[in-house]
């Protein structure tokens, strides 16, 4: 008895869960639809404006282009390795006489 309870509970939870998601993933939608309606708006008032969509669209791609090459290089250049302490007793007497001073 005490396991079909915590199952209907469970049904239930889970039933909750995707109603109230699927309720967000509908305003999410009318949100975008909404923000797509503003920026083909301002689009077409630059167009009309004489300002070159096109071109500012393939300069803006080429750039994040590059953008995303350098990351990528970045990522595979190897990495310089931190010295090593050295262990005590080892290390240069001027050397610890500057850090004293």
């Amino acid at each position: 008895m005490v396991e079909q309870q915590s199952k209907d509970f469970q049904v239930g939870f889970h039933r909750g869960a995707i109603s109230v998601l699927g309720a967000e993933q509908n305003e999410l939608m009318k949100l975008i639809n909404i923000t797509q309606q503003i920026a083909q708006a301002h689009i077409k008032a630059l167009k009309d404006l004489g300002v070159d969509i096109e071109a500012e669209m393939k300069k803006a791609a080429e750039e994040y282009q590059k953008q995303q090459t350098a990351q990528q290089a970045e990522k595979q250049a190897p990495q310089a390795q931190p010295e090593a302490p050295q262990p005590a007793g080892t290390q240069n007497p001027d050397d610890l006489a500057d850090r004293l001073a």
